[in-house]
């Protein structure tokens, strides 16, 4: 429980990196917030991967996840584009993690 916690702390911190950068180009003082979270991002995903989840598993979840989460949060914050073909782009991306989650093979249970 605790690493999918770390992983959606990643997640979000990554997303805020990343809206940051956007928002850096009207204001430059946002790079700082830009930096620090992605190295944030960095430190929380090794966290998750030291505790066990495959590598494709958590990067693929942290990726798809991130790219929807920017993409729908960009529309709302900043306007920008949200479009059919975007959203479906983003379904065939989560559609891809799920297939990878599946394939994985079933984690240990704890003793």
């Amino acid at each position: 429980m605790r690493k999918w916690a770390l992983l959606i702390a990643a997640i979000a911190t990554e997303v805020a990196a990343t809206l940051s950068l956007r928002a850096s180009q009207d204001h430059a003082a946002w790079l700082v917030v830009v930096v620090i979270g992605y190295l944030g991002a960095f430190v929380l995903l090794t966290l998750v991967l030291r505790g066990g989840m495959a590598v494709g598993v958590a990067y693929g979840i942290w990726g798809a996840m991130g790219t929807a989460s920017t993409a729908v949060l960009a529309a709302v914050l900043f306007g920008d584009a949200f479009t059919w073909p975007i959203a479906a782009g983003i379904g065939l991306i989560i559609a891809g993690v799920l297939l990878v989650e599946l394939g994985s093979p079933a984690e240990d249970a704890p003793q």
